[in-house]
């Protein structure tokens, strides 16, 4: 039998994925209408991920004082006003406001205030042993939408085109959308019991008895974070777009693809860390994806340039189930909320600065510099976690991976 708790947190996550799927394509084309550089569409990314990371931070540390029904509800009223927000405002520094309070997200993968309160409720939905499944289950959804929001970003071309109507009141348009979304989630969201413990009935608690892995995993996410900064799905587009002039239609045929092989992947995941366990799956399908993205601005024509995009797709994005799955795994129930708050505002703090710093690269240079530094810095990320983390496994694994 499906359980309500699962199938509304699964609408939800679609529903943002598919929103974040075009707005990351067409936050830098938008902001470059507005008049702004490359530097500054890197600042404002900045300021959306570290606005992200501050707020979910504060969230995840106090979640257990408030009902995780309430938190979601605002969570979706924030993205509501973001949606309007970037709609209404075109100067720099108010957009530089909203996008830090807000929820807008530059990257492709989900970096929210709303990521550890559904962690900690999709961890109650299931034993032990199904819960990377459902964790894989999560991220498939979030992917295949926004691979669709990718897609959907060409809106904007084919409405300039067959309609002849105005690109930047179409984009303004896709703001709004946004915004409606957010509010769409929050309707979902009020029909979630507001008491959704279920057979363990725990209470939410602060961190007490797992802090150090806690911290230990968060200093390691703080590492990969910084790198995944450079590469958020926002440059990398703007990259594509500097280098090889390419349309939001084409720009966003290929994040559909990437966005469908990484969705694909997750399920993937789920049988190898069957075998092999979730800290080996974590590291030995990301050290080749990362060995291919920074091979990727060496490449002599856009085509070698694809291939290499979409091999790393196939493969770098195994280890999200299998990261949510492994921190809910080693800490209490009751501090899973604080837990997925603490690993993963690492994933908005920790990558702040490196959109910044993409931007200044892009602005000096067409190689792809940023991809560079971010395969670097996630293959160093590899190693040290493979080192700190394989001796400590998750209840079902052991006696079974070492």
């Amino acid at each position: 039998m499906t359980n309500p708790l699962l199938t509304r947190i699964l609408w939800v996550r679609g529903l943002r994925a598919f929103a974040d799927g075009y707005i990351s394509l067409l936050l830098p084309i938008y902001l470059i209408s507005l008049g702004m550089g490359p530097f500054e569409v890197g600042v404002i990314a900045t300021a959306t991920l570290l606005g992200s990371g501050i707020l979910t931070l504060i969230v995840g540390l106090h979640a257990w004082r408030f009902q995780s029904h309430t938190l979601l509800l605002a969570a979706a009223a924030l993205m509501a006003a973001t949606g309007v927000g970037f709609a209404t405002i075109s100067d720099f520094w108010p957009l530089l406001f909203v996008a830090a309070v807000g929820t807008l997200n530059p990257s492709s993968g989900d970096v929210s205030v709303f990521l550890p309160l559904e962690h900690a409720l999709l961890s109650r939905t299931v034993p032990d042993n199904q819960r990377t499944a459902v964790f894989a289950r999560y991220s498939l959804i979030g992917s295949l939408l926004a691979a669709a929001g990718a897609l959907f970003a060409a809106v904007p071309d084919y409405a300039v085109t067959k309609l002849e109507v105005d690109r930047h009141l179409v984009m303004q348009a896709l703001f709004v959308l946004y915004g409606l979304i957010g509010l769409v989630c929050a309707v979902i969201y009020r029909r979630i019991p507001r008491h959704t413990d279920t057979s363990e009935q725990v209470a939410a608690a602060p961190l007490r008895k797992s802090r150090k892995i806690v911290f230990t995993l968060a200093a390691l996410f703080s590492l990969d974070s910084f790198g995944g900064g450079f590469v958020v799905q926002s440059l990398v587009a703007l990259w594509l777009y500097q280098k090889f002039e390419l349309s939001t239609i084409v720009t966003g045929t290929i994040f559909f693809w990437t966005g469908v092989l990484s969705a694909f992947s997750y399920l993937v995941a789920v049988r190898i860390a069957n075998r092999i366990g979730l800290v080996n799956t974590m590291v030995f399908t990301h050290l080749p994806a990362n060995i291919f993205l920074v091979l990727v601005p060496f490449m002599p024509t856009l085509g070698w340039a694809i291939v290499l995009l979409l091999a790393r797709s196939a493969l770098s994005q195994m280890d999200v189930p299998t990261r949510s799955s492994y921190v809910m795994a080693v800490v209490p129930p009751e501090e899973r909320a604080a837990a997925a708050s603490v690993t993963a505002v690492p994933r908005s703090l920790a990558s702040a600065i490196s959109p910044m710093l993409a931007g200044y690269m892009l602005s000096a240079s067409a190689f792809g510099w940023p991809l560079v530094v971010a395969g670097g810095l996630k293959i160093t990320y590899d190693l040290m976690l493979l080192a700190m983390c394989r001796k400590v496994p998750p209840p079902e694994e052991e006696g079974a991976v070492r």
